[in-house]
């Protein structure tokens, strides 16, 4: 007996060596959730999606180590800045054939890549978050996998294929670094879809940001969603990388508005009149009427790394506040990145590490965590409807009613501008939620270049 239990136990250690061993070399702790849930179910997430609040975290750059423990580390920071959803970009082994580092080309979908970490330090770090009222998301790359992934080899027939049979990268991209899944198949899909039930099971997650969800199918989503609803087991947040309406049929919660992304670059840069971001909200919103929503940013880490931070697109940091007042408040839900509280003024890498100065521009974090305390203590400022009185330079609109309304004017230009006030506005007593001062609106208003304020009526 003794000695079929050190067989037994034998063929186990073996088993775990070669589970759980990444492609480097390095053991990463994994357990099989197949059964079993790690951790209690967080229920924390409001079921409003107008209540959420997002924070994308670059791990290579949060930290000096770049890693797990360098977030769990930072939690309490994050937190302070009134956000409610934490999202992780990838975090798996990348991909060393014809790769560039781009934590976006996946190795190996149900591993943590040794540079951050292990199963145990994801546990521990979402486990926090749920401790501070955090929910976390992680990035999910559904499109393609790296080259010297697994299935390249044992499923080749999984991938996108030209004429004579070689797999191809994302057709109409320049991605050579990754290959293009093909979903035609159903076996693939499956695949997928129980990669991504892996990490809820394994590490308590609440959700999945995922991206390039214009490059998979809608048929794909439906299924891949409605899967993970009924295994996840409190509430599950769905955020698509696309623009793509349908992402909210097939169930997404939130899709990216990369077109009032693009608006307010246009307004903010003085290409067009700030009116036209209220056009552009509305648009969006008026086809909008489950219990969802569009992400609403002013950065990210494909914007911060490839183009400018939003300090260097608008020219300073209180017009790159400004920026981030209107789209915040406007409407949608808000993303803050990370690096954009301490006013980054030149671009941000993810493909290699280039640590954040955590201790710049602390007037730049202040001025987050009072906008935020605002956006969430008042709740008009998180309505979709609103009433429009902007010109071609000042943003101005108000939500709510009664003495829950709110007052919103920006001066959308880098220089100063006199507002007039509209006649309905006029004689109403506000106050300034910025300065605690209290204001009667008289004929015009004075703005100096970039300003803003935020009035709650009295």
């Amino acid at each position: 007996m003794r000695q079929l239990i050190v067989f037994i136990l034998g063929l186990l250690i073996l088993a775990c060596t070669k589970d759980d061993r990444s492609t480097d070399g390095k053991i990463v702790l994994q357990a099989d959730p197949t059964n079993d849930y790690y951790g209690e179910p967080y229920q924390g997430l409001s079921q409003d999606v107008n209540d959420w609040l997002i924070y994308e975290v670059n791990l290579r750059a949060f930290s000096k180590d770049g890693d797990l423990a360098g977030v769990e580390t930072g939690l309490d920071s994050i937190k302070a800045l009134g956000v409610n959803v934490l999202w992780l970009m990838p975090i798996h082994p990348v991909g060393q054939l014809k790769g560039i580092n781009s934590p976006y080309c996946i190795q190996d979908y149900r591993s943590i890549g040794s540079e951050y970490g292990n199963l145990e330090d994801l546990r521990s770090l979402v486990d926090a978050a749920h401790q501070r009222g955090l929910a976390v998301i992680m990035d999910f790359v559904a499109n393609h996998t790296a080259w010297d992934h697994a299935w390249i080899n044992a499923h080749p027939d999984w991938y996108t294929q030209d004429v004579n049979v070689n797999i191809v990268h994302p057709p109409g991209t320049n991605w050579l670094d990754v290959a293009d899944l093909n979903f035609d198949l159903v076996a693939m899909q499956d695949a997928q879809i129980q990669n991504m039930k892996y990490w809820l099971k394994a590490a308590n997650i609440d959700g999945y940001r995922c991206d390039y969800a214009n490059g998979v199918p809608f048929e794909f989503w439906q299924r891949a969603i409605d899967t993970l609803e009924k295994v996840h087991r409190s509430n599950l947040l769905m955020l698509a990388e696309g623009d793509r309406f349908n992402h909210l049929v097939a169930g997404f919660d939130l899709r990216f508005s990369w077109a009032g992304f693009g608006k307010m670059k246009q307004v903010f840069t003085g290409a067009a009149d700030a009116s036209e971001m209220v056009q552009q909200h509305l648009g969006e919103y008026n086809v909008i009427t489950a219990n969802q929503g569009v992400l609403r940013f002013t950065t990210n880490h494909d914007e911060s790394a490839w183009d400018q931070t939003p300090v260097q697109m608008f020219g300073s940091q209180d017009q790159a506040l400004a920026a981030f007042v209107a789209t915040s408040f406007l409407g949608g839900i808000p993303l803050i990145y990370s690096s954009q509280e301490v006013g980054r003024d030149r671009q941000l890498p993810f493909f290699s590490n280039d640590p954040i100065d955590w201790n710049a521009h602390p007037e730049v974090r202040s001025a987050y965590k009072q906008l935020m305390r605002i956006y969430n203590q008042e709740p008009s400022a998180r309505l979709q409807s609103l009433q429009d009185y902007s010109n071609k330079d000042i943003l101005a609109f108000s939500k709510g009613g009664g003495l829950d309304e709110l007052l919103m004017i920006i001066n959308t230009r880098p220089q100063a501008k006199v507002y007039p006030i509209p006649i309905d506005l006029q004689g109403g007593n506000y106050l300034n939620l910025l300065s605690g001062d209290s204001i009667n609106l008289g004929t015009d208003l004075n703005l100096g270049p970039s300003d803003y304020i935020i009035l709650k009526k009295l």
